[in-house]
């Protein structure tokens, strides 16, 4: 199966803050660096580094070549990966805590310009039985939608970021997987105050034909596929120093579990052992483990 992730390559400006800051609030970071990111590109290296036979299609700016060196190393096929000298690379303003915990500020640059013929050419390229990714991070994810759809491939959504206009789109009745946190799965939805499990029916029952994963943070995730609940547990391997990426690093490794013929139950498992170990290095893309170093970790819980 071949597996097309069309999506957002951003350049990741990352500060390290005391706080978040407030509106009205000026705090010094302790620390600043840029990193590779964008969900497209971070789960297009999860996908790679799980073994995944992963080709990438999106747009980056003449200031972004290094985000295709990046994907290249990983060992990601960016044959459908265009660059677009008029317009700059997207990309993000990280506040990381010392907690771990992070906000993100997105501007979309070239990955607000992918065009539907863009789309058409390149989805020539995949046939029924593969697989096609996507977040929200570029424009026309519903003409993605029903494109692929149309062509049998297998289309998988992690919608994030929610935004207005994606709660909208018909073709999220069209999904065949969705992969979300909580929060979003709140908001599609449209369910507030209840128990875990029970938005997860809430949200199943919205869209009946799409399998569902729901990323509960550390305290693991919830599935629902086929009629059947399995749960995922969460794993510690040291202390928590970034949780950037670490949704993304879970995404790639069930997609690409799942790729392989694992079962739901082992695609979740290997992805939280992936997403456990991610967080305890900085940077998004940087910190997605490779499979040799998730099948030799022992997790300290």
């Amino acid at each position: 199966m071949k597996i097309l992730n069309y999506g957002s390559l951003n350049i990741d400006h990352v500060y390290r803050m005391p706080a978040f800051v407030k509106a009205g609030e000026t705090l010094s970071a302790a620390d600043c660096a840029l990193h590779t990111g964008g969900k497209g590109l971070n789960q297009s290296v999860a996908l790679a580094r799980a073994g995944a036979e992963i080709y990438h299609g999106g747009k980056i700016g003449a200031d972004g070549i290094d985000l295709k060196t990046f994907l290249e190393n990983a060992g990601v096929n960016c044959d459908y990966l265009r660059i677009d000298s008029t317009v700059p690379t997207g990309h993000a303003i990280i506040q990381v805590v010392g907690s771990g915990e992070n906000c993100i500020i997105i501007y979309g640059g070239t990955n607000s310009c992918v065009t539907t013929d863009e789309i058409d050419e390149t989805l020539s390229h995949f046939d029924a039985g593969d697989c096609l990714l996507l977040q929200n991070e570029i424009s026309n994810v519903n003409y993605l939608i029903h494109r692929a759809h149309e062509k049998g491939m297998t289309v998988v959504l992690n919608p994030s970021p929610i935004t207005a206009a994606l709660t909208e789109y018909d073709g999220l009745a069209l999904l065949d997987w969705m992969i979300v946190n909580q929060g979003e799965a709140e908001t599609l939805a449209g369910v507030s105050g209840i128990d875990a499990p029970d938005v997860l029916e809430a949200l199943h029952a919205k869209y009946p034909g799409s399998n569902i994963v729901m990323t509960l943070g550390k305290y693991g995730a919830l599935c629902l596929a086929d009629g059947k609940t399995y749960t995922g547990r969460t794993y510690t391997y040291g202390k928590r120093v970034d949780t950037t990426g670490a949704g993304d690093t879970f995404t790639g490794y069930f997609i690409a579990g799942m790729a392989e013929g694992r079962s739901v139950a082992e695609s979740m498992d290997l992805a939280g052992r992936a997403a456990g170990l991610s967080i305890t290095k900085a940077g998004a893309a940087e910190s997605i483990p490779d499979m040799a170093t998730v099948k030799s970790a022992v997790p300290i819980d």
